[in-house]
């Protein structure tokens, strides 16, 4: 059973499959068709909606949104987005006076996007809508649109959502860490009574807390879990697979969050990259700039640091730069839990180190001065698939190289670090000519693949330029390059 509220009234969903997308039910069986499918894979935007719970208004994308996932929580479609009195959306009005639509496929998608942003209001439009293409208009007229819109106030049915989910408990990884100092020697983890359980056509569980979750994965070693579902959703949209049991964590208070302390900083596995990217707009802005990069809005809305690790990637983004920060990845099955540094997490393409019923339960890594430089190579600057990621975390003291960490994603099967380079660069100067020298090493630490995205020839000539590019960039020479404005 699911139950949430849609357009301000209440659903309770008996029967579903577990892996019914919130698309598909609103269409054939609502028949709320403004939510429109277009790509079906996350990346058009022509199905948005507007998601409220206690992390605040998102945007999400409804054709990878599975129906367990929207339990406890508010579902705005474009159908129920005008007042009870039928009086517009600011957005949908400003769309109707500056002219947005065209062929209209696009605009229901647009206009949830925006009204999202509106509500929480953001003004960094090209950015809210880096996630919703439009074949017709050019774009113009919708970002004016945009612009129009911001100087009303938010609609007090709008409103109304947002307060109630303010009132909501904060998340935090506190229950986790107390969990782990008491776990050695403890009772084994008993299932949670008042964690949801959904029993369809495949067994489905819903827990919410790591412990319940914990329990049951022994039981279900073989089970798929799903937090954001921007990868899974796609094996189900795309590859039409049958997951089999499957256990939704998005209620799991104790598996989000991040800790900050003056030594460590801790990351929940389930915190979307929305969540991190303020903490490392902090800590380590580099970062933030790639995370920005990262998928659209509403990717970055449901997609969790965890399932970016977990799913063993060659090509994510993420694992890259938590390498070169010395990451520890924490694991638990039942009662058991133990660390391991991320990089050794990864061991060949498609094989992690991770045994039946373990997950991964957080990411940790040392408080640190910054050094940390971010690079995303791709086809297109915004919703991409990297060709390659190069970051850089490399200390420099009296002007020499004391510490190095490099890692590449898109470079090997496995995100990987350049350990010929950094062994190359210790002890010398931080000048051109000691990476200069250190830059042949490359060939040594990757063999990468030729494929849609670039040849193994520019993967390899673009990670030495990359290093260039650090030690430039460090030494203040101005490099032109395309920015991201935080």
């Amino acid at each position: 059973m699911v139950e949430f509220t849609l357009n301000g009234a209440h659903v309770r969903i008996d029967g579903e499959p577990p892996t019914r997308t919130l698309l598909d039910w609103l269409r054939e069986t609502r028949g709320l068709t403004g939510t429109k499918e277009g790509c079906n894979e996350g990346d058009c935007g022509a199905c948005t909606v507007m998601v409220t719970d206690d992390l605040g208004a998102r945007a999400l994308n409804a054709c990878i949104l599975f129906l367990p996932q929207l339990s406890g929580k508010t579902v705005r479609t474009v159908e129920g987005l005008a007042a009870p009195d039928g009086t517009l959306h600011p957005v949908q009005q400003a769309m109707i006076d500056h002219h947005g639509a065209q062929c209209g496929f696009c605009t229901p998608g647009f206009v949830m996007s925006m009204a999202t942003a509106h509500a929480n209001e953001a003004q960094d439009y090209d950015t809210q809508l880096a996630g919703n293409l439009c074949r017709c208009t050019g774009y113009a007229p919708i970002h004016r649109a945009a612009e129009a819109a911001a100087q009303a106030p938010v609609p007090q049915h709008i409103a109304s959502e947002l307060a109630s989910a303010a009132s909501a408990a904060p998340t935090n990884l506190s229950s986790r860490g107390a969990a782990a100092n008491s776990a050695e020697g403890g009772q084994p983890a008993a299932r949670d009574p008042a964690a949801t359980c959904v029993t369809t056509d495949a067994a489905a569980f819903q827990p919410n807390t790591s412990d319940a979750l914990a329990a049951w994965y022994l039981d279900n070693p073989g089970a798929t879990l799903i937090a954001g579902a921007t990868d899974v959703g796609l094996w189900v949209t795309k590859q039409f697979r049958d997951l089999g049991p499957v256990a939704f964590l998005n209620a799991c208070a104790d598996l989000r969050g991040i800790d900050i302390t003056d030594d460590t900083v801790t990351i929940g596995a389930i915190t979307t990259l929305t969540e991190l990217l303020p903490a490392m707009q902090k800590l380590h802005p580099s970062f933030a700039d790639m995370i920005r990069r990262y998928g659209s809005v509403q990717v970055r809305n449901a997609a969790t640091v965890g399932g970016n690790i977990a799913n063993g990637s060659p090509i994510g983004d993420s694992p890259p730069a938590l390498i070169a920060l010395g990451a520890t990845l924490h694991l638990r099955k039942g009662d058991s839990r133990r660390a391991l540094l991320l990089e050794d997490f990864f061991l060949e393409y498609g094989k992690q180190d991770r045994s039946p019923g373990e997950f991964v339960e957080a990411i940790s890594f040392p408080r640190q001065t910054d050094r940390l430089r971010c690079y995303k190579i791709s086809k297109r600057f915004d919703q991409d698939i990297s060709a390659l990621c190069g970051c850089f975390n490399i200390t420099v003291e009296s002007g020499t190289v004391t510490a190095a960490r490099i890692a590449f994603g898109g470079m090997a099967g496995i995100p990987k670090r350049a350990s010929a380079v950094e062994t190359a660069l210790i002890g010398q100067p931080w000048t051109d000519a000691s990476v200069t020298a250190a830059l042949p090493a490359f060939a040594q630490d990757f063999s990468p693949l030729s494929d849609m995205r670039a040849s193994a020839q520019y993967r390899l000539a673009s990670a030495r330029n990359l290093l260039r590019r650090y030690l430039a960039e460090d030494l203040g020479v101005n490099v032109s390059a395309l920015e991201v404005t935080p």
